[in-house]
């Protein structure tokens, strides 16, 4: 036996095999997948995430994870593990060529493993990483930058060789809520936007949004013939008959001084011309909406002052009308009157004064059905009462329509684009004859590519994607995939515009529906709320916020009322951003503004802190530029050919740039 200095090699031999049985296997299906975030479903151990056996190209896998794109699971460590084994693919169940997904393996902040893109019916790829050391593994599922339909993801086989420490799932790094945004100052600002659009002979109804300390005098320099101002709240009303563009100039006094703006009031046949903002009732009440609730939203829309930074809508979701076959006594009654307009439930019992109330307090009124038989919640619905229910929305005095799909897909022929068109163009033609302005959101998910044709019959806002709220644990990754990716791959920056917008979903902030028939707060967190606030401001996308309207904490209000933040959404310009960089998971988007300026975000959709760089050859930009932070309100100083920023996790950097 040869001796190396006192230690033999059977010792050493000894010593390895020792080591090696030391070593256990631990299944990642035997952790808590609780922990799991993923824009569909549920993660399943040991199961597809339809539930069925584990499937990748027709070889089965006994141990797992199914899971969704976008998924993220966080794996703590703490140093105890040795390797990570697994095989990764599509699962079989999937059964659609628009699954695609790729697959990446981070610790502590460093990519040590990715996949190609895979797709259906493809052969697992093997994972075999050396986690020697590693207190923090993130295992990613993306969804291919295409949209997460079918992309059914499987962790096959994942397992630990662990020496020490056992690993255990955890939450991403916990943050705290800080408050970029300075308060308003006391002295007058007028705030929203700078162009309004009406139809000829119209009702009009604006409120000028100011902030300052109150009381306050308004007063409107070249109020076309028709409109009047109440000089003590703000409100313009009356009707325009001769069509034109009206340049009006808006002034506001306190005791501590006075502000003014010039507003341009078009008259004609376009709506919208930027991007509508408000609040909408599902996100947080879903089947549970009353007529008190929204009474209290309009209240509490005023009373913390979101009004006076231009939110205008208040919009009741499904749920308001009658429905067929509930044992429900509030729900229950006749669905159609004797003319056939539709009738609402016993939640509603006055909807004339419902949106009367709304109006007096310089608000406008909004309304949900869809071209179905029924809504998506089992209501009635406008079929074969197209005309009939928009007279009656009208009668009642809503300013604001959202149309949604629901239940046509069963009167639709075929899902080729005439027929995913016809019903909007149906009742954009009826809302064109009315003689009230009604907005018209086509709320149908993005089907046939509805960006492409969303304006032309009719509509002002079309949702482009599925609910970002369509599970409360998903918002995140749903924002951080989808949100981003889609605009991004299909180019929208090309369809939005004046008159006409792409709609994202709504502002799912403060306190939601949990979808356990509970309230709680957003699962979003602080970061990814800037971050969420900052990408729709870039994409021209509408402001409709949908969570709690009577318990909007300060964190919350400050997100929704940065005056600054708003202005790159309602920039007259009406150009949506495009995204004019990417870095593995950090972007660049950037957004033209009147006069020359650029609003730029800088994301880090990743999931440690990086630095991101937007450099002026992106944006057309040369020379020396000013930069201005719009969440902090605050002079960043001059940069020549780049600017860089350390962004934190999911979040943004959000500023305006002014150069040549």
């Amino acid at each position: 036996m040869k001796t190396i200095g006192r230690v033999t090699t059977l010792t050493i031999l000894t010593g390895f095999a020792l080591l090696a049985s030391a070593a256990e296997t631990v299944w990642l299906s035997t952790l808590d997948l609780s922990q799991v975030r993923q824009g569909w479903g549920k993660a399943n151990a040991d199961r597809s995430v339809t539930g069925k056996p584990l499937s990748i190209a027709g070889k089965k896998f006994d141990h797992g994870v199914g899971t969704h794109a976008p998924g993220t699971i966080w794996v703590d460590l703490a140093g105890g593990s040795e390797r990570f084994l697994a095989f990764v693919g599509v699962d079989d169940a999937a059964k659609s060529q628009a699954a695609s997904i790729t697959f990446k393996v981070l610790g502590d902040g460093r990519t040590l493993w990715q996949s190609s893109l895979m797709k259906g019916g493809q052969s697992a790829q093997s994972v075999d990483v050396d986690v020697t050391g590693i207190q923090k593994l993130v295992l990613l599922v993306g969804n291919g930058g295409d949209g997460n339909d079918n992309d059914h993801a499987n962790w096959a086989e994942a397992r630990f060789v662990v020496s020490s420490t056992r690993p255990k799932t955890c939450s991403a790094p916990r943050e705290e809520a800080v408050i970029l945004t300075p308060k308003p100052e006391q002295t007058p600002q007028i705030n929203g936007a700078f162009v309004f659009g009406v139809r000829p002979g119209s009702p009009f109804l604006f409120t000028i949004p100011a902030t300052g300390a109150r009381p306050m005098l308004f007063r409107a320099e070249n109020l076309p013939a028709g409109l009047e101002l109440d000089a003590s709240s703000g409100q313009i009303t009356g009707s325009i008959e001769k069509r034109g563009e009206y340049q009006v100039i808006l002034r506001v006094y306190n005791k501590l001084g006075s502000a003014g703006r010039d507003f341009t009031i078009v008259c004609g046949d376009r709506l919208a011309l930027t991007p509508p903002m408000g609040w909408n009732s599902w996100y947080i009440w879903e089947n549970h909406v009353t007529d008190q609730i929204i009474r209290d939203a309009a209240d509490a829309m005023v009373k913390s002052g979101m009004i006076d930074h231009g939110y205008m809508y208040v919009n009741i979701d499904d749920c308001w009308a009658v429905k067929p076959g509930s044992n429900d006594p509030s729900l229950s009654g006749e669905p159609r009157d004797p003319a056939g307009k539709v009738n609402a439930n016993k939640r509603f019992p006055d909807m004339k004064a419902l949106t009367d109330y709304i109006h007096a307090r310089g608000l406008k009124a909004g309304i949900y059905t869809g071209p179905g038989p029924t809504t998506r919640a089992g209501h009635v619905g406008a079929y074969q009462h197209e005309e009939a229910d928009a007279q009656r929305f009208v009668e009642w005095g809503f300013d604001f329509l959202k149309y949604d799909w629901g239940s046509y897909g069963g009167v639709a022929k075929d899902n080729s684009r005439e027929e995913l068109e016809k019903p909007y163009r149906l009742m954009g033609q009826i809302l064109a004859k009315q003689p009230r302005d009604v907005v018209l959101n086509l709320c149908q998910y993005g089907m046939g590519k509805v960006w492409e044709w969303g304006k032309a019959v009719g509509g002002h806002s079309w949702r482009t994607a599925g609910d970002l709220g369509g599970t409360y644990e998903g918002m995140g990754t749903l924002l951080f995939q989808d949100g981003f990716d889609l605009y991004a791959h299909e180019h929208l920056d090309r369809y939005g515009g004046p008159g006409g917008w792409n709609d994202p979903d709504y502002l799912l902030l403060g306190y939601l529906s949990n979808g356990k028939g509970q309230t709680a707060p957003t699962p979003l967190t602080p970061n990814e709320q800037y971050s969420h606030v900052s990408l729709w401001c870039l994409l021209a996308a509408p402001l409709i916020f949908s969570g709690d309207m009577t318990r909007l904490d300060e964190f919350t209000l400050s997100l929704l009322t940065n005056d600054q933040v708003i202005n790159v959404d309602q920039d007259p310009l009406g150009q949506p951003g495009q995204r004019v960089s990417k870095t593995d998971d950090l972007e660049v988007w950037a957004k033209p503004m009147t006069r020359g300026s650029k609003a730029v975000g800088l994301f880090n959709r990743g999931e440690f802190p990086a630095t991101v760089t937007a450099k002026w050859s992106d944006l057309g930009l040369t020379g020396a530029c000013s930069v201005w932070d719009l969440w902090r309100q605050k002079d960043l100083g001059q940069f020549k050919d780049q600017f860089q920023a350390q962004v934190p996790r999911h979040g943004v950097v959000l500023v305006r740039i002014y150069g040549r």
